[in-house]
């Protein structure tokens, strides 16, 4: 029995019967070869380890009712540990000795940069969930596919949220030393002067940085009315929120979705610094006016409890790492193969792929499939479940 498009996202929340993913009579079938270049350990891991649990709930859930087609999917993992070497390393072992069907990852930008080539060398699907524009090129990167948003989408609502809903003319960007964050606070700087804002002051700092009351004050003396904030790494955001707070000053911070996670709370030296942060969401993990998730994300959530855990990380992260697999899958499903040429030909034909994330629609010249009304900004001190309120005057 074939799988509709939702069949086998449907598997994961207990829609589809696990009849339909079993068959017992192939069982014997070679299993998916999934490989997760994951960051499970590196000063940057908090998105991994949110996409961690959502790849590996995936994962079992889908083996448990019997795989696809009766293969198992074999998760292999190679921890990165935010470095872009060891993510070189790991991604060539995937693709030449271990031979995986497909990858995801790695998840921050400046690691994906450098392990795209290799990939697309060895012809390997991958799943990329990078914000940067360049890591997508279907020229240069055929096999590569943008299971998230663009750095534009987000700095483009980020920045409409701060010129036109906080009306702000005076703005400092901040952002870590990473590679996404050296390239985004270029990109934000550079937009921000073509919109007509006057950016008064911008730094890159050092992810590792204990201190950053310096910055904050230099900031605050250069006039800024906001600070946009492009860091991934929670601790680097609650020690700029301290620093803010330490000092007196309540300018809104702008920018990352990192800056409302669990972890950043626990590393405030008071609840009120996470007042006026404001972060780039996305509406199928946003509550609406009445605090209700949409239908089939609140279906998910209900499931997982007790089973995954949403105290200390952000919701998102956990449905695309698990839409991450349901997509390999159901390409593995409707082609009926693992080869890398009816993968990556089911996937350049996708239109409006039901993912619990977002809704995903890819051609052969585009391989960025997130629709921009699906971005809105939150509040941060909102977070429950690892979702938030949209932001204050967003509108619904």
């Amino acid at each position: 029995m074939s799988l509709t498009r939702r069949g086998v996202l449907g598997a994961s929340l207990g829609v589809t019967a696990a009849g339909v993913l079993a068959c017992p009579a192939i069982a014997a079938k070679e299993p998916i070869r999934f490989g997760w270049l994951a960051d499970r350990t590196g000063p940057n891991s908090a998105t991994g380890i949110g996409h961690d649990r959502g790849v590996v709930y995936a994962v079992n859930k889908i083996n448990a009712a019997g795989g696809v087609d009766g293969r198992k999917i074999d998760l292999i993992v190679r921890d990165t540990a935010s470095d872009p070497s060891k993510a070189v390393n790991a991604a060539l072992e995937m693709a030449s000795s271990l031979k995986v069907h497909a990858t995801y990852g790695p998840e921050n930008s400046g690691e994906a940069l450098a392990c795209g080539p290799i990939l697309t060398r060895f012809n390997i699907p991958s799943l990329v969930d990078g914000f940067l524009d360049q890591l997508m090129d279907p020229n240069k990167y055929p096999n590569a596919f943008r299971l998230n948003v663009t750095n534009t989408q987000t700095q483009d609502a980020n920045r409409h949220y701060v010129l036109d809903v906080l009306k702000v003319k005076k703005v400092a960007v901040i952002g870590d030393n990473t590679g996404y964050g050296t390239t985004a606070i270029g990109t934000s700087v550079a937009a921000y002067k073509k919109a007509g804002a006057e950016v008064v002051y911008s730094e890159v700092i050092d992810t590792t940085a204990q201190d950053l009351t310096p910055q904050m004050l230099h900031a605050r003396s250069s006039g800024a009315e906001a600070v946009a904030v492009w860091s991934d790494s929670p601790a680097f955001d609650a020690r700029l929120m301290n620093a803010r707070g330490n000092i007196g000053w309540d300018v809104p911070l702008c920018g990352h979705p990192a800056m409302g996670s669990g972890d950043v709370a626990r590393l405030l030296d008071k609840p009120s610094y996470w007042d006026k942060v404001y972060v780039v969401g996305f509406r199928n993990a946003s509550y609406d006016a009445n605090g209700k998730l949409p239908p089939r994300t609140q279906a998910f959530v209900e499931e997982i409890k007790g089973k995954v855990k949403l105290s200390d990380t952000l919701l998102w992260w956990v449905l695309v790492g698990h839409d991450a697999v349901h997509i390999v899958a159901e390409a593995v499903q409707n082609t009926g193969s693992t080869d890398a040429s009816a993968i990556i030909g089911y996937w350049n034909h996708l239109t409006k792929w039901p993912g619990l994330f977002g809704t995903f629609s890819y051609t052969p010249t585009d391989h960025n499939g997130f629709p921009t009304d699906e971005v809105a900004m939150c509040a941060a001190n909102s977070e429950r479940d690892g979702a938030f309120s949209l932001a204050p005057g967003y509108g619904a």
